[in-house]
């Protein structure tokens, strides 16, 4: 089989530590081209992995050997490159929040949808062995009518992994839109709307920044949220857990409690109406500690659907559905009202 074609744009801290080494990894996938504005830093990847390195996406993309590129850029970049790919006949991958709003999400759909191309967003937490088994048995009956939820996602902040530290895009409003919400926030709206299989509806959120004063995105937030059939819960999305991060998620069902990643051993534990507990060891969750050559699925999940000519496990349309929960919370927090999701 004739490898795939992928490029590479922008070369920061998650294409190092994650669109890199796991596309250098897979049999059927050539690195050709990376792209990033730092000439020193794209060359040195380039160097690493035998591709081609440029310092302007456009000539990356005018690459007429490319079949696929991950966007790994600023939120602020993440639509226009998106779409500027598609239309160049590429498929590609988006890390996530899709977009800054619900406008440029649909944007990017149109686009993957009018050159006939796959457009995937990097909602990597749908593929924890933890999540799909906490999905399994939701959807089985096994934990009955779910009537709770409380999620959070924390750690001590871009600063200490990015690779340019303080200084930063997460921190550059202009460049982010979006700080904690965006980064974490939104793996974590994505992971409930696949864990529960419904639609989150209405949010209240307070979204502050509290802990990096040389920042103008948050920080910090705590939302409340409610599905389409009532289900009540928290989110919680956080740059300033400083001493360990927090990535759990716990389901309050009819017939048991579903803890994720909440136990230093078991990343499943089961507790039953009943007294009984049983404990799954399904191995690690991907984390920014771990250091990161653990696998995120989501690179093997798009070359699949781009040789098998599937639709992505996570295609723009559901990316755009989390993005909408991420901006209900922030119109919430500056109208201090209860807002209901855009529905698309």
């Amino acid at each position: 089989m004739e490898k795939l074609k992928i490029g590479v744009i922008g070369c920061g801290a998650i294409a190092e530590r994650r669109h890199l080494p796991e596309y250098a990894f897979h049999q059927n996938v050539e690195i050709v081209a990376v792209c990033d504005i730092n000439e020193d830093r794209v060359n040195e990847v380039a160097e690493n992995y035998g591709a081609k390195a440029y310092t302007n996406f456009e000539e990356l993309l005018s690459n007429s050997e490319l079949d696929a590129v991950s966007v790994c850029l600023p939120n602020y970049l993440h639509a226009p490159v998106s779409i500027a790919a598609l239309n160049a006949g590429v498929h590609v991958l988006c890390e996530k929040p899709m977009a800054t709003s619900t406008e440029e999400a649909e944007a990017m759909i149109a686009a993957a949808e009018k050159n006939g191309k796959k457009l995937m967003i990097g909602h990597n937490q749908r593929f924890v062995p933890s999540h799909q088994k906490a999905r399994q048995l939701i959807q089985s009956g096994e934990v009955g009518k779910i009537y709770s939820f409380r999620t959070a996602f924390g750690h001590g902040g871009p600063e200490g992994w990015s690779v340019d530290g303080k200084e930063s895009w997460f921190f550059d409003k202009e460049k982010a839109f979006v700080g904690a919400m965006g980064d974490l926030g939104v793996h974590k709206t994505d992971l409930l709307r696949y864990l529960l299989g419904e639609e989150i509806v209405e949010v209240g959120a307070f979204v502050e920044t509290n802990s990096k004063d040389f920042a103008n995105v948050d920080d910090n937030a705590v939302c409340v949220l409610k599905t389409q059939s009532g289900i009540i819960g928290t989110l919680a999305a956080s740059w300033a857990y400083t001493s360990k991060e927090d990535n759990s998620t716990i389901i309050y069902g009819e017939k048991a409690i579903l803890r994720l990643e909440d136990d230093p051993i078991n990343s499943l534990v089961v507790q039953y109406v009943n007294g009984e507990i049983v404990n799954y060891q399904l191995g690690q969750i991907q984390s920014n500690e771990v250091g990161g050559q653990s696998n995120s699925y989501v690179i093997g999940k798009f070359i699949d659907a781009i040789l098998h000519d599937q639709d992505p496990e996570v295609p723009g349309e559901e990316g755009m559905k989390s993005l909408n929960v991420i901006l209900a919370a922030l119109e919430s927090s500056k109208t201090k009202q209860i807002v209901r999701v855009l529905e698309r």
